[in-house]
């Protein structure tokens, strides 16, 4: 076949046909919703950052902490309103972070991944797909998870709770339900730059949790320098209300948690585009 009929025949492609950004959120958001597993985990979240909340909220509205107790080092803690309010953050984290690497590694294992690739030559939209259904479909569910958990912690505290309206309150609880979305995607960038399920959910767990403690054993100087900029930290910085040493202001930990979003989704693509599925 000459040139000429290639580019005749390429030219003819209906309108319909084509692959748009459009297409391929909503190819995605298919593949989401048909995996029950998926869906299972993100109810499983919803669940743990709201039952704990409300959890920890009870345990502290029956054991107030004594006048004067110092407040463990760190983010929101459960010895206070806000912090039991969010006390699910942690465990919910592990989840939503699974899930995302779930929904790229799972992909790579079943052999999945070829047709995708196949159908979006360009390779990129396909992961750019999966971050916008992920994010999109977490927000739309932590959002008001976070703002009912909060709500439902201050009635079981009463006259110990605290308000929505109070300095830093709404943007603590908004930013937890933007943290847990965040990892979600940390946890689809790592999916995408191993391609190994198992060695992916090690990594974001390590990189969440494990990571944090070794460092803070660490010669105090190495500590303070690099603590503060684990992803985990960086979250806990605008997940606060308090002003504490150890973590970055909110603006700056929200800085800092969106640059390793950036960072880890952009090193993904790249190495989407370049290495065969």
């Amino acid at each position: 076949m000459s040139t000429g009929t290639l580019t005749r025949a390429t030219s003819t492609v209906p309108a319909d046909a084509k692959v748009t950004p459009a297409r391929v959120v909503r190819a995605e958001w298919i593949k989401f919703r048909s995996l029950r597993s998926s869906v299972i985990m993100l109810i499983a979240t919803v669940a743990l950052l709201a039952g704990l909340g409300l959890a920890f909220s009870a345990v502290l509205a029956d054991n107030p902490p004594q006048p004067g107790t110092p407040a463990p080092p760190g983010g929101p803690s459960s010895l206070d309103p806000l912090g039991a309010s969010l006390g699910g953050v942690n465990l919910a984290q592990l989840l939503i972070g699974t899930l995302g690497v779930l929904l790229v590694a799972g992909e790579y294992s079943t052999g999945m991944i070829r047709s995708s690739l196949a159908a979006v030559p360009k390779r990129w939209p396909v992961l750019v797909g999966k971050i916008a259904v992920l994010a999109g479909v977490s927000l739309a569910v932590l959002v008001p998870t976070a703002l009912l958990t909060f709500l439902g912690a201050q009635g079981i505290l009463g006259d110990e709770g605290i308000s929505l309206g109070d300095d830093g309150v709404l943007r603590a609880v908004l930013g937890a339900a933007f943290y847990l979305a965040g990892v979600g995607v940390l946890g689809m960038a790592v999916g995408a730059l191993l391609r190994n399920t198992a060695g992916a959910i090690t990594t974001v767990v390590a990189l969440l949790l494990v990571v944090p403690g070794v460092i803070s054993l660490l010669p105090e100087s190495v500590s303070d320098a690099v603590s503060p900029y684990l992803p985990s930290n960086a979250g806990e910085a605008f997940m606060s209300i308090s002003s504490n040493p150890d973590l970055l202001s909110p603006g700056a930990g929200a800085a800092v948690f969106v640059g390793w979003l950036v960072v880890l989704v952009g090193a993904a693509t790249v190495l989407l585009r370049r290495r065969d599925a």
